[in-house]
């Protein structure tokens, strides 16, 4: 649906051409507002320049009536409704329309509004389909947001509805990415699913063979070649997407002691490098702690830009070697962000052991999480001493609080979960 604008008053008349030619000038780049921008200089416009020229320039429109085809209503009315009452009324479903129509006719302040609230939306969730939109705006701050997402929470970003809607190009510089932090196989199932769906959107049969038609030179990018030899043989090689030759070449690469030329990449990604908090200056031991019986160890957290919890480091056996039981879990307001069951075993040290959630948990600034874990183990284990309210860790600051949760004495001086690992 078309949206449509009544001018007030006319004068003379511009061709659409010309209006194009005024809006493509200055579409790319919002955020630098040129001399003849005279309304994009202040914060609380009420006018665009567009409209300006549309209705009041040299060579105004002489219509009664001007179809806007290209934007929705909605989008239109968030955007007259900012011009007219300096007022910003955005949601999910329409933010992108209106970010559009801002960029369009050069509302800058209106499009700063629309990438700000984007980025406090952005979920694994939704960050392939927002990485695509913000190269088409030409947005470099919401891009490395989306990478920052997606390189962390890779799985969950590849597994997403929203990654099937992005464009082979989008498709190309993620399955190109370096560190992004995800199994092959995830890879490979993801483009497929994605090949699925460019089927249907070209109306061809999603048959193995259209799907790898689709997908082209792509599948290159997948380093089927760095998998391990089970998944290949057990997966890739009786999927079909490989023809019988690099179906061969890939065995022989895996065995033979003359490796064949591939064209995939054998390299396995870099991925990310977890970064460590530690919050406790030193460590120590007693003969009566730290004892573990079912009891909560909790400690509540926040950080000044957004990170991605992967796991925590905890203290093992003060004894000798020993094994752990272990839950551990992420909450925000009561409400549980991430929870893992795993074991890990200490060697007697006073090193701290990483214990991971399946994925990492996106953590928002400014706000307070607590972790919490509940270890089961016959073995007294060290326990931290001289902690720190605030930790600085590269260019993140934690701050830490003692958390009601915690029933087995863990708190900010001292205790377990010496460290958080995360990525930023």
């Amino acid at each position: 649906m078309a949206a449509e604008l009544f001018p007030a008053k006319k004068l003379a008349s511009i061709s659409p051409t010309a209006v194009q030619q005024y809006q493509q000038q200055n579409f790319s780049n919002n955020n630098n507002i040129q001399g003849c921008n005279w309304q994009g200089l202040y914060p609380t416009i009420r006018e665009s320049s567009v409209f300006h020229a549309m209705f009041y320039g040299e060579l105004a429109e002489d219509k009664d009536e001007i179809r806007i085809p290209d934007v929705e209503p909605a989008s239109f009315l968030a955007m007259l409704k900012y011009i007219y009452c300096d007022e910003i009324d955005l949601c999910a479903d329409t933010v992108l329309a209106t970010l559009y129509a801002a960029k369009k006719y050069i509302v800058p302040h209106l499009a700063r509004a629309c990438v700000n609230f984007l980025e406090t939306s952005l979920s694994a969730r939704n960050a392939c389909v927002l990485l695509s939109q913000s190269c088409l705006f030409e947005e470099p701050d919401l891009t490395q947001r989306c990478w920052e997402v997606i390189d962390a929470q890779a799985e969950l970003a590849l597994r997403s509805e929203g990654f099937w809607d992005i464009d082979a190009q989008t498709l190309e510089s993620i399955l190109r990415r370096e560190t992004r932090n995800a199994k092959e196989m995830v890879v490979l199932e993801a483009a497929l699913s994605w090949a699925e769906a460019e089927c249907h959107r070209q109306e061809l049969q999603p048959s193995i063979e259209n799907k790898r038609l689709v997908l082209g030179k792509n599948i290159y990018l997948i380093r089927i070649p760095a998998m391990a030899l089970d998944d290949f043989a057990n997966g890739v090689a009786q999927s079909g997407v490989l023809t019988l030759n690099e179906t061969n070449d890939i065995f022989l690469w895996y065995t033979a002691a003359k490796k064949p030329e591939l064209k995939f990449v054998c390299k396995p990604r870099k991925g990310l490098t977890p970064q460590r908090c530690h919050r406790f200056q030193s460590c120590a031991y007693r003969s009566n702690q730290w004892r573990y019986r079912g009891r909560c160890d909790s400690i509540q957290f926040a950080v000044d830009k957004r990170v991605f919890i992967a796991g925590f480091g905890l203290y093992g056996s003060s004894c000798g070697s020993a094994e752990y039981q272990t839950k551990i879990e992420l909450k925000r307001q009561g409400v549980t962000l991430g929870v893992a069951i795993n074991k890990y075993f200490s060697d007697g040290s006073s090193n701290t052991f990483p214990v991971f959630f399946e994925h990492p948990v996106q953590i928002e600034p400014d706000t307070f999480y607590t972790a919490s874990v509940v270890l089961d183990g016959n073995e007294l284990s060290y326990f931290g001493q001289e902690g720190m309210t605030e930790v600085q860790c590269g260019k993140v600051t934690f701050q830490f609080q003692c958390s009601s949760d915690s029933t087995n004495g863990t708190g900010v001086q001292g205790g377990q979960i010496p460290e958080l690992i995360f990525y930023a």
